[in-house]
């Protein structure tokens, strides 16, 4: 029986949405639109019928940085659908992270038949081939010309076949790297139907069985360490033999894999604070200046590099350093080779034999040194508790003096860092703060966040909320504490609004506020431009009430200025959304 209503566009997309979902696909977030309603109403069911999580977003660039949150931390695809037209540009900020971090991300943007491009049709550009060279993958999918009551037509099998190849590119498999993989959906109208009747049902599975887990998943383990986690065959790891002068460093989110170099290899271990690998007993505290230091950074001979590392000058230089050997180990996010005496290699192992315990006891003995300890020093117990009055009072007074002290950037970066522990998650924004956080901050074994693919303040509330939702998924607990600038929340403050109709994640958003990009203060430009242009063109100073913000958007509020006040309220029991406002000096 043929189906009233029915829709060439419906069938297609629920053939494609199907695939998709038998060999995966958890999570599609989507932005609202005319020419993608068939995607939205098929995603809709899927949500209904429990087979998928449905995250709605008024803004594409909102929802392709929360998908981009949700597949950071699922390490699978996440699917994100938007209409035609400028709605599809809005997803490239965060298709070019995915790229450049290779975070796995299926991008399904709706778009006019051919007929109507380049005629002057309404809500129409070219949008095949708009992602470039970030895509893994890029179809210009036919247009669905008719219906299928069975799912088992020609034009089923094509769209079931489109979904099989962008999820295999956006997942890494072969010798790809995960990424974003681009399926431009052309449709005419009746743009939406009734759903076929095959659809949703459990028994139309695609042809593979789902996965536990996105063969894109950073750094999996495999024959050595570092292994990029593409399904193809790996190679052979290279063996790291004893004997150079060497140190492990790690960038953006190679995680266990860093630390377990150092520790099999009797290394120092180099670890910025979004790595994921800051911790062990090899652990290098206030490495830039031990790196700057001729007697330990200027006699170093390799390097094992693990993911890629963008917080500080140093670890550039060294690096780019003719002299010295770098063994890159590959993983999804793009390669680091600032020397010509870079190997890229798929995964290592550590020849036999005993570490270099002279090199490793120089690097320690200064790391002891540089350590910082922010923590708020204990009470004396014993001056509290003296008979006289004078010893007691002073005691107070310096309680009291220390519960008053307000709070700097140091102090705001370790009062979440130790108020966070593995069932957490943290997630630092590209501002002041990061950076500052990579210079204080000790060791703990937390799983850490980042955008630094290309290290932009944009969508970082939507990513953290992303994280947030999946890592909380099915009651799971802890918290995500995000850290970022004033200006990073603004410029994505969009992300604040969540649909009522979906679950409330456990969020607590902690901003610096100095009232502008002070970051400018530490680069060159603070030094050769005029003040009242700095302020007008790079500090971009505002006077935005985020309390005004928090109210409009349903979270719940609070300004802290003292450590002891900060330090309460990030552990304080609670759920549902905070903002949590610093003010800091300039």
């Amino acid at each position: 029986m043929t189906r009233a209503s029915a829709s060439p566009a419906t069938d297609a997309m629920a053939a494609l949405l199907a695939e998709l979902v038998g060999r995966g696909l958890t999570d599609i977030v989507l932005s609202p639109g005319s020419r993608s309603q068939a995607l939205a109403l098929a995603a809709a069911a899927l949500e209904r019928a429990g087979r998928t999580s449905l995250h709605v977003r008024i803004d594409e660039r909102v929802a392709g940085f929360t998908a981009l949150g949700i597949a950071r931390e699922t390490r699978r695809p996440v699917a994100v659908v938007c209409t035609s037209g400028t709605a599809v540009a809005n997803l490239l900020p965060a298709a070019l992270e995915a790229h450049h971090a290779g975070v796995p991300l299926l991008l399904l943007t709706a778009d006019r038949p051919g007929e109507l491009r380049g005629v002057g049709a309404n809500q129409t550009t070219r949008q095949p081939g708009l992602f470039g060279p970030a895509a893994r993958y890029a179809i210009d999918a036919p247009v669905p010309d008719e219906t299928d009551d069975t799912g088992a037509s020609a034009q089923s099998a094509t769209f079931r076949a489109i979904a099989a190849d962008a999820w295999d590119a956006a997942a890494g498999r072969g010798s790809r790297t995960p990424g974003p993989a681009h399926v431009n959906l052309p449709v005419r109208e009746p743009l939406a139907g009734a759903l076929p009747g095959w659809f949703g049902r459990p028994d139309r599975q695609s042809g593979e069985e789902p996965v536990d887990e996105a063969s894109g998943a950073l750094y999996q383990g495999g024959g050595g360490i570092g292994d990029a986690g593409a399904a193809g065959s790996v190679a052979d790891p290279v063996v790291l033999e004893r004997g150079p002068r060497t140190v492990v460093v790690a960038g953006a989110d190679p995680g266990a894999d860093a630390e377990l170099i150092a520790h099999e290899g009797g290394w120092p271990l180099i670890a910025e604070v979004v790595s994921g690998a800051r911790y062990g007993r090899h652990l290098v505290h206030g490495y830039r200046a031990l790196l700057r230091d001729e007697t330990l950074g200027g006699r170093i001979e390799r390097v094992v590099l693990v993911g890629r590392p963008t917080l500080s000058r140093e670890v550039t230089a060294l690096l780019s350093r003719e002299d010295i050997e770098v063994v890159a180990v590959r993983g999804p996010a793009e390669r680091v080779t600032f020397s010509s005496r870079t190997q890229s290699v798929d995964a290592v192992t550590v020849a036999a034999g005993q570490p270099d315990r002279e090199w490793l006891g120089a690097w320690l003995s200064a790391s002891r040194d540089a350590a910082v300890d922010l923590a708020p020093a204990a009470p004396d117990a014993q001056a509290l508790a003296s008979p006289d009055a004078l010893t007691r009072r002073a005691a107070v007074d310096a309680e009291l003096a220390a519960v008053r002290r307000p709070l700097d950037r140091a102090a705001l970066v370790d009062a979440v860092w130790r108020a966070t522990w593995p069932h957490d998650r943290i997630v630092f924004g590209s501002s002041r703060l990061v950076r500052v956080a990579d210079q204080v901050l000790g060791g703990k074994k937390v799983p850490v966040h980042a955008n630094r693919g290309v290290a932009g303040i944009d969508g970082t509330v939507a990513t953290a909320t992303g994280i947030a939702l999946a890592s909380q998924r099915g009651g799971g607990p802890g918290v995500t504490r995000l850290v970022l600038g004033d200006l990073a929340l603004l410029h994505d403050v969009g992300a604040l609004h969540l649909p009522g109709a979906e679950r409330e994640p456990r969020l607590q958003v902690v901003v610096g506020n100095d009232g502008g990009g002070t970051i400018f203060d530490g680069l060159e430009v603070a030094a050769a431009a005029d003040a009242a242009d700095m302020t007008r063109v790079l500090y971009t100073p505002h006077d935005a009430r985020l309390e005004h913000l928090a109210l409009a958007y349903g979270w719940e509020y609070h300004r802290v200025t003292t450590r002891a006040a900060l330090d309460q309220l990030l552990t304080a029991p609670g759920g549902g959304r905070q903002l949590i406002e610093v003010p800091l000096e300039r």
